[in-house]
């Protein structure tokens, strides 16, 4: 039962690590006019994308954890 829960955390922090780097991406912009660089960010999607992030490592490692752990 352990090991069910520890790869599915494991599985749930790698779809967690994945929106988090690809909401990192998308979360600014930038425009090139008579080469001025002029870039936007949306911080408040930046925070959310770093949160995905820390808690896909928090899964990752309990994940880790349960998964290695020796059934009794």
């Amino acid at each position: 039962m352990k090991r069910t829960l520890g790869l599915i955390l494991i599985i749930g922090a790698m779809v967690l690590g994945y929106l988090g780097i690809r909401d990192l991406g998308s979360s600014s912009t930038s425009v090139d006019i008579l080469g001025i660089e002029l870039s936007a960010e949306d911080n408040k999607a930046k925070e959310m994308a770093y949160v995905k992030i820390g808690l896909g490592v928090v899964a990752l490692i309990a994940g880790v954890y349960l998964f290695g752990k020796k059934s009794k």
